[in-house]
């Protein structure tokens, strides 16, 4: 079983910065790769950025050129920095480990994010 625990959210205002942490623990070697998700009040979850298993990276058009995956192995870390924040970017950001057909296998509990105008 994996445990993913996120960090880093909270409020600021649009054309701010954040960057959240995902800690991973319990049975990392069942992970064949990390994404970030997020959910906004009222719609479906959505994949905002995730590494393929090749250690390349994806990312919703939404966030392209904002957002950046990033990884430290020594820590079984993931991150992800926010640049140019708005308040669209505005739900409940997820850390998630995908198994090696990219379906999500773990959820983390969530980090609340708030762009304000």
């Amino acid at each position: 079983q994996v445990q993913l625990v996120e960090s880093g959210g909270g409020l600021v205002q649009a054309g701010e910065s954040l960057r959240l942490s995902c800690a991973a623990s319990g049975n990392i070697f069942s992970i064949n790769t990390m994404a970030w998700c997020r959910q906004a009040p009222g719609k479906q979850r959505e994949l905002v950025a995730h590494f393929t298993s090749g250690g390349s990276t994806n990312y919703a058009d939404s966030v392209k050129g904002r957002f950046t995956i990033s990884r430290d192995n020594t820590k079984n870390t993931v991150y992800l920095q926010m640049n140019s924040l708005k308040p669209e970017d505005t739900a409940v950001y997820y850390c998630a480990a995908m198994d090696r057909y990219y379906a999500i296998t773990s959820w983390g509990q969530g980090t609340q994010v708030t762009v304000s105008s």
